[in-house]
């Protein structure tokens, strides 16, 4: 058995791709106006080819059988277009798509949550889709903030400019699953103090399915999946392409660079990206410069691909580094301003920590306490058209290795050192379409490892983890229905040996003892092995009620495992200045979500209203641990204490998306969303006690976005189009927020209004270049996040100037340029 598992592994790497066959092809252009549109989506009905086009509307499909086919071509801001074309033996076709001005929202084509790509209109899970001239023209300060902007439902946990954790509808941290790539992001999720380990730079277009994806992915897409798509190169024209991004932001003075390359020919695909990125401490207008809240990032990534009429195979690697300040809000108390850590254990007090400088805040140098992330990845992807169907394949490794280092007295020895290594596999097999039903199978699943590594403080132990789960998907489509759903099951062992600490006597801190002597240790972890299951399901409809108007309907069951540190945490994390507690006898989480959704798509309005109610069986949180006089426990450097928690959970809310383009005003586009949650913990024991335990932590407050733009075309060749916008973002006062044990604190309105302007310019022949000047936070107003860890960043309880906490960041000055040659 396992020599055939090799046999086919090495098939799907090496042989497949060789089985190059000769066919004939289609090319041409997508047009607008007699003007090329980029990166439109250009697909063959009825069959699996579909690609994007280049930055000057190109796009070549080969291999392709003779016959008659339909193209179609789809853009957005324009209609559909389609085409119908004779392929004859050995030649090539050429045509032209020639698209309408249409700024009504598009039907796109979507891959994630869904067993084979489809419309979004078809498909009755809630997806909303990011294009790649979204992503360029929203600056922000990671990945994750600016497809917040962009997708309603979508929120984010901060721990500064770099740090932000996907919130999906009021879950995050392992309910969200993360694809880069198709494939799962596999870091230390439950960490509070690191970002994605992506290159924000390279990231193309995203999707978010919003609602249990367990069916596609199991365990940990209880709440949805964020899919982050790098870039891939142009079709095959035998000439090197480039894309390019440089940006600078006051505030901190972010500076950052990437460049992007690739080729293709007939049958050979190759793309590598590089990036840097660096910064300061963030200032506003209460703390000044936040101290420790900078950091120093670098991206490497690269891919060789092989594709013919059979398919296309990818064998792609990336290298991530980030080091990363990690804030601890420590200050004078009279003067408010930041202090840092120089004493180890009893002898470090607030009050001798000496004041940090301005040098050392204005600095781009980092603290010698701070995070050095790294994550490395190597993996193939395979997709093939079968005679009797279609195949996917994957196979992905990824290393993750986090060290923390926390201790002024030993800058070099790391408080915190954790490395995972994970195997991603994944096969899927799509059957032949049978009398209107698309049929799909397959398995995937995961196995990891960690392992801690020479620190101080061990919050999980060594741990092995193996995952699997098969599923079955099924589509029927008849006239304006479309019905599609599933089944899956999934398993999960967790385990881990006996883990003993020890003093060591040389430094007075903990260290792990290995080897059968133990006299003198603590077992801090005692071994624990665990097999959990779980069955997942989606059942759901659309239907196109009128030319204008369609439904979404859809019923799902999720499925999540207890994560590592709900299990076995059993100490303090130093960057998140938090001790906590898991617990043993955690049950799976098990959740049961419906969704209703509406879209409208009129000539001068589109827009779309959704509703979801989700119940979530033995939904595990977090709550503050006090002591006997109520007030929290805290350890003499101020860290208090959290232990995980088990109970019967309800979140439910509504997203409202309007996009308003009048027919007789070109160009001009009134964009405004708005989303509301609610959370509940509905354990009989806090029924009715509002503050004091009904509400779940972390639950975003109502929120308004609203944006107004024009699109202002120039005559002159140079300057393609000018686009000047202002943003408005109201986030309400978050009244409903966990008050028991002082774990959550009541949130402030505030309003932020951002300004800026897109200009697009052309250069040689097929080169475009686009110029973003944005100036974010306009009025400057300080303010706190309900979602922001900082908040809770202080160790007073009162303060003379009035505030507590760190707020976020100030006026933010942004310039970036884009472009693509």
């Amino acid at each position: 058995m396992q020599q055939c598992v090799i046999r086919v592994i090495l098939y799907f790497i090496l042989a497949a791709p060789l089985r190059a066959q000769t066919g004939s092809s289609i090319s041409g252009r997508v047009t607008a106006s007699g003007k090329p549109v980029e990166y439109a989506v250009v697909f063959i009905r009825n069959t699996t080819f579909a690609t994007t086009a280049d930055s000057i509307g190109r796009f070549t499909f080969r291999h392709i059988e003779a016959g008659s086919y339909a193209v179609e071509a789809s853009a957005i801001g324009f209609r559909p277009a389609e085409i119908q074309c004779r392929v004859f033996e050995g030649e090539t076709t050429n045509i032209e798509l020639k698209l309408e001005s249409d700024q009504r929202l598009l039907d796109e084509v979507v891959i994630t949550g869904v067993a084979k790509a489809t419309r979004l209109r078809e498909d009755p899970v809630a997806i909303t889709s990011i294009q790649a001239k979204v992503i360029r023209q929203t600056t922000e300060s990671n990945i994750i903030d600016a497809l917040v902007k962009a997708a309603p439902g979508l929120n984010a946990v901060k721990t500064g400019p770099n740090i932000s954790k996907p919130f999906i509808r009021g879950l995050g941290y392992n309910r969200v699953l993360t694809l880069y790539d198709g494939v799962r992001q596999e870091g230390q999720q439950w960490g509070d103090e690191h970002g994605v380990e992506v290159d924000a730079y390279a990231i193309e277009k995203a999707e978010l399915v919003k609602g249990p994806a367990s069916l596609m992915y199991g365990s940990d897409a209880l709440a949805g999946v964020l899919s982050l798509m790098p870039s891939e190169p142009a079709p095959g024209d035998s000439m090197l392409h480039g894309r390019f991004t440089t940006e600078y932001q006051s505030n901190n003075g972010l500076a950052g660079a990437g460049l992007g390359l690739s080729y293709s020919s007939k049958h050979w695909l190759t793309h590598g990206n590089g990036s840097y990125r660096r910064a300061r401490n963030y200032q506003n207008s209460v703390d000044g410069r936040v101290y420790n809240t900078g950091f120093d990032e670098k991206n490497l990534t690269a891919g060789l691909g092989y594709q013919n009429r059979s398919g296309v195979s990818w064998l792609k690697a990336s290298l991530y580094d980030n080091r990363q300040g990690i804030p601890d809000g420590s200050r004078d108390s009279v003067s408010r301003r930041f202090t840092k850590q120089v004493f180890e254990g009893e002898a470090d007090t607030l009050t001798r920590r000496p004041l940090v400088s301005q040098q050392e805040l204005n600095a781009y140098g980092l603290s010698l306490l701070h995070q050095h992330i790294q994550h490395y990845r190597l993996y193939s992807k395979h997709s093939y058209r079968l005679p009797s169907g279609g195949m996917e394949a994957l196979l992905a490794f990824q290393h993750n290795r986090r060290r923390e280092y926390t201790h002024p007295s030993m800058p070099e020895k790391a408080g915190l050192y954790v490395k995972l290594n994970t195997v991603n596999y994944g096969l899927t097999y799509h059957f032949p379409e049978l009398r209107r039903i698309e049929a799909s199978a397959g398995i995937n699943g995961m196995w990891q490892h960690n392992k801690n590594g020479d620190a101080t403080d061990f919050p999980i132990p060594d741990y092995k983890l193996f995952d699997a789960g098969m599923f079955v998907h099924l589509k029927w489509k008849y006239n304006r229905w479309t019905l599609g759903g599933g089944l899956r099951y999934d398993i999960r062992h967790i385990g881990w040996h006996h883990f003993y600490v020890a003093t060591d006597a040389s430094t007075g801190f903990q260290q792990q003892v290995t080897g059968i002597d133990t006299v003198g240790t603590y077992l801090q972890y005692p071994s624990f092995g665990k097999l959990f299951g779980g069955l997942s399901a989606s059942l759901g409809t659309t239907c196109r009620l009128s030319r204008q108007i369609s439904l979404k309907v859809n019923i799902a069951r999720g499925y999540r495992a207890p994560g590592i540190t709900e299990l076995a945490s059993n100490g303090l994390d130093p960057g998140a200045h938090i001790i906590y507690y898991g617990n043993r006898s955690f049950r799976p989480e098990f959740s049961l979500q419906e969704d209703v959704g509406f879209i409208g798509d009129f000539n001068s309005l589109n827009a779309s209203l959704s509703f979801f109610n989700n119940h979530i069986q033995d939904y595990i949180y977090l709550s503050q641990l006090t002591d006997a006089g109520g007030m929290p426990l805290m350890d003499a450097q101020g860290n208090r204490t959290f232990q995980y928690q088990q109970a019967s959970a309800q979140l439910y809310g509504f997203e409202a998306f309007c996009s308003l383009h009048p027919m007789i005003t070109r160009g001009l586009l009134f964009e405004n969303s708005f989303t509301c949650v609610y959370g509940y913990n509905r354990s009989p024991l806090y029924k009715g006690v509002g503050t004091q335990g009904e509400y779940l932590p972390f639950i975003p407050p109502a929120r308004w976005l609203s944006r107004l733009s024009l699109n202002v075309l120039r005559a002159r060749k140079r300057i393609r189009s000018l686009s000047p916008r202002v943003e408005l973002e109201y986030n309400a006062a978050q009244n409903r927020f966990l008050a028991l044990y002082q774990t959550e604190i009541y949130t402030r309105s505030y309003a932020i209004i951002n300004i800026g302007a897109v200009v697009e310019l052309s250069y040689r022949k097929s080169g475009t270049l686009e110029l973003h000047v944005q100036v974010n936070n306009l009025s400057n107003v300080a303010y706190q996040s309900n979602l922001s860890r900082l908040k809770y960043f202080e160790y007073y309880t009162g303060s003379p100037n009035g505030h507590l906490g760190i707020y976020g960041m100030g006026r933010n000055v942004c310039l970036k340029l884009t472009g693509r040659f």
